[in-house]
């Protein structure tokens, strides 16, 4: 009995990646009584379609249940590995008691925009419709059960060059953003080491907070069809929508190409949220802040412009 491992460490690569250095991240992270699982899927297949991927992820979790049935679980995953192992544990609840905790580092659960740039009409261009789509609502039943840490890097006042900030966070995780740390040094950055052993020796639970008014708007707004979490770069071009109580605010901006962005902003006129639609949802954004309007007609001090 002696000779069980404690954990087994999962660590997942992402898009355009292979398992080399996140298992390099693993190893640093491991010991002799963890077995470490890091599946390399292949350069080429996670440019063209995330259900195969998840597939092979789902058969080598199965693999590890047979061998070491009482063994917990550890998970990491970075960019696109973290939206694999969402999808895998969605598909298999049954998983969630054993897992000790879950890392997502990078990962676009709110749908990634450089995707949607890509596949602005959600057509099925190659693994781009994939990272496009929010898994929002999934990643928050399961995080509700189990401990996540969400980690960010921050290299533009709101990104990590090629993932929004906005785009990782969730409502019942712990968060940490890394200051000038950029998406790919995220896959094994030395200062993820420490920032990874606190939260496990935390004994981990599942983060619950109490919603203030902005972020049930912001939960309202990432629920609308088509919206994908964004940067905040534009946050000064947009003009005033809809005006609350304690200078919270609504505010919306379309760019060049007639693509409509819309922003939450603080008291202090900082930007909290930034999301954009494509053309076929933007009257559904404008039908969802009418709901908002009437919904918290109390709140509005201005209505709407």
């Amino acid at each position: 009995m002696n000779n069980l491992p404690e954990f087994i460490l999962f660590t997942q690569h992402g898009w355009a990646d292979t398992n080399e250095e996140i298992s390099q991240l693993a190893t640093t992270l491991g010991n002799d009584k963890t077995i470490m699982i890091s599946p390399n899927l292949g350069w080429v297949k996670t440019w063209l379609s995330i259900d195969p991927l998840i597939e092979i992820v789902s058969q080598k979790a199965e693999e590890i249940i047979e061998k070491y049935p009482q063994t917990p679980w550890r998970i990491i995953g970075h960019s696109m590995g973290g939206l694999i192992w969402l999808e895998v544990l969605h598909k298999n609840p049954q998983w969630w008691e054993k897992i000790h905790s879950l890392v997502l580092i990078a990962c676009p659960v709110g749908g990634a925009d450089l995707a949607r740039i890509i596949d602005p009409l959600a057509i099925g261009v190659g693994i781009a419709s994939d990272l496009g789509k929010s898994r929002r609502s999934k990643a928050d039943r399961i995080t509700k059960i189990v401990p996540t840490l969400v980690i960010a890097g921050n290299t533009d006042n709101g990104s990590d060059g090629t993932i929004p900030i906005s785009s990782t966070k969730l409502s019942y995780s712990h968060f940490v953003c890394l200051p000038n740390i950029s998406h790919s040094q995220l896959k094994n950055h030395p200062i993820l080491v420490d920032v990874i052993q606190k939260f496990w020796k935390t004994s981990p639970t599942p983060a619950l907070f109490e919603k203030d008014f902005p972020t049930v708007l912001i939960e309202r707004l990432q629920l609308i069809p088509g919206m994908t979490d964004g940067h905040s770069r534009d946050f000064e071009k947009a003009k005033a929508y809809l005006n609350f109580e304690r200078g919270i605010s609504i505010k919306l901006w379309k760019n060049p190409l007639n693509i409509l962005h819309v922003f939450v902003a603080s008291e202090q006129q900082d930007c909290l949220y930034a999301g954009f639609v494509g053309w076929i949802h933007s009257e559904g954004l404008y039908q969802a802040l009418e709901a908002i309007h009437q919904d918290y007609y109390e709140l509005v001090i201005h209505g709407l412009d």
